[in-house]
């Protein structure tokens, strides 16, 4: 399995592994937020496109394409050659300056950074079929309101992970009772006992409760009866883009 990144230009965007932190959980009371796995999982769980230099983006509120302007503070980058509005209604269009492929049956999965959400702009998601497409997509946000929006030097613009889409289709969701299904629905009730008890136990300071703050079944990949996952992940280990070989 391999992801095949083509440079455009010299200057293309910096394409970097996805970063598990965000601002918003370290400013959470004890990082609270670092607990939900799930979260930092996805934060990670792909690459990442990161602005060459700083960006700010005015839109009056109105839907024609004069109506957003794109500026930089850097004299010496070209913006507005990968910056630009070509549609108006307020959206902005990011040129990635890269060329991906994948094996055939997927797919990249294009978006903003997972679980950073961004004052007045917000980042549409789109999947592109680059088992096959010869040309770059770009990158497009909708601004939410009128005013100033600024993206940072270093900061991420686009957030691309892989999709094996060829198969969703094959895909037929099942309904079931939870009855149906013995085994399950003991391990299910064993915990909501056990989650219960204990937040009972938490909002009465019981001492051990409040030492441990909160359950930790999920981050250790366990079930309340103590039986363990037979495959978990805390972190990921993705590659970063390795360099081109010269001939």
């Amino acid at each position: 399995m391999r992801l095949d990144c083509y440079r455009l230009k010299p200057e293309a965007p910096p394409l970097t592994i996805g970063e598990p932190r965000r601002d918003w959980m370290d400013a959470s009371p004890d990082r609270f937020a670092y607990r939900c796995l799930p979260l930092t999982m996805a934060n990670a769980s792909g690459w990442e496109l990161r602005c060459p230099t700083d960006v700010k983006v005015s839109w009056n509120g109105k839907a024609d394409r004069k109506a957003v302007t794109v500026s930089g503070y850097d004299p010496h980058f070209p913006v507005r050659g990968y910056v630009q509005s070509h549609f108006g209604a307020g959206l902005v269009t990011f040129v990635t300056g890269w060329l991906f492929r994948t094996p055939p049956g997927w797919a990249v999965w294009t978006t903003g950074a997972p679980n950073a959400p961004k004052d007045g702009a917000y980042p549409l998601t789109g999947l592109v079929e680059t088992d096959w497409l010869p040309f770059p997509f770009t990158m497009n946000w909708v601004l939410t309101r009128p005013g100033e929006v600024v993206w940072k030097k270093g900061e991420p613009f686009c957030f691309l992970t892989l999709i094996e889409h060829a198969r969703l289709d094959a895909v037929r969701p099942q309904v079931h009772d939870i009855a149906d299904d013995p085994e399950l629905k003991a391990e299910y009730d064993a915990w909501s006992r056990s989650r219960t008890d204990f937040i009972q136990r938490l909002e009465e300071g019981e001492p051990v409760a409040m030492k441990e703050a909160w359950q930790r079944f999920y981050m250790r990949g366990e079930t309340a009866e103590k039986t363990r996952a037979p495959a978990h992940a805390t972190r990921r280990k993705l590659s970063g883009p390795a360099k081109p070989r010269r001939p």
